[in-house]
């Protein structure tokens, strides 16, 4: 067996042995990664510098994406297919295909993003700390965490990072596979709760080397973190 990092290009393997804690399992579950599972090694991208959620331009709107989103959105620059998280500031692309289910193509709709739609990367959103209120508990989280919510906002959806300290919202929808969704449902962001950004709290940026191995995985494309791309055994 090797790892799924030291296989070449244009190689087919099987997956026989996924490595680390149930949590690194759940996140590949998510991306349809399992023990008997079949792909194809496409490429290991070049390693970028990156840190915290990322923000694009669609049209005249800003939208942030956590990591887990921008790898699922796949990229024509120059005729070249990457994932929006391969993108550097300014760059541009058109969206040629989206790597997740009906409800994460329905909630990028919602923000905006379809096949053909032209994206700018903006850049990446400072490692802030937003503290909420929800109900009568207080919750924090990070701008990525914050983006995979969606709340109506005097009638129209926005992601709860958007929110200016004081303004209140009514959660309508949670992206992400079955684990972000437990972790955000059991801090009490639910669909109809409604939530009150307090504050926000600015922390240092800390830049990450990061490198990423993308795959096809049936019809699908997915990229994985290097790290996480390390812990899969595959022959």
């Amino acid at each position: 067996m090797k790892l799924l990092t030291d296989i070449e290009p244009e190689a087919k393997v099987t997956v026989k042995k996924i490595e680390g804690g149930s949590e690194v399992k759940r996140q590949l579950q998510d991306l349809g990664i399992s023990e008997g599972i079949e792909l194809i090694m496409l490429a290991q991208t070049p390693s970028h510098e990156h840190s915290g959620a990322i923000s694009v331009k669609i049209g005249d709107r800003e939208v942030a994406l956590g990591h887990g989103v921008a790898e699922k959105i796949y990229m024509d620059k120059g005729g070249v297919m990457l994932s929006l998280l391969e993108l550097e500031q300014g760059d541009k692309g058109v969206v040629r295909a989206l790597g997740g289910g009906k409800d994460f193509v329905g909630w990028l709709s919602e923000l905006g993003i379809n096949e053909g739609t032209e994206v700018e990367f903006l850049g990446h959103k400072p490692d802030s700390t937003l503290i909420f209120r929800v109900e009568d508990k207080e919750i924090k989280m990070g701008e990525g965490q914050a983006s995979k919510v969606l709340a109506q906002y005097e009638g129209s959806p926005i992601q709860i990072n958007y929110l200016k300290e004081g303004e209140k919202a009514n959660v309508i929808r949670l992206i992400g596979g079955t684990s972000v969704k437990e972790r955000l449902e059991e801090m009490g962001l639910k669909e109809g709760a409604e939530i009150t950004l307090i504050r926000k709290e600015a922390a240092a940026p800390t830049p990450v080397r990061g490198k990423y191995v993308r795959a096809q995985l049936g019809d699908q494309l997915i990229t994985i973190g290097y790290g996480t791309a390390q812990k899969v055994w595959v022959e």
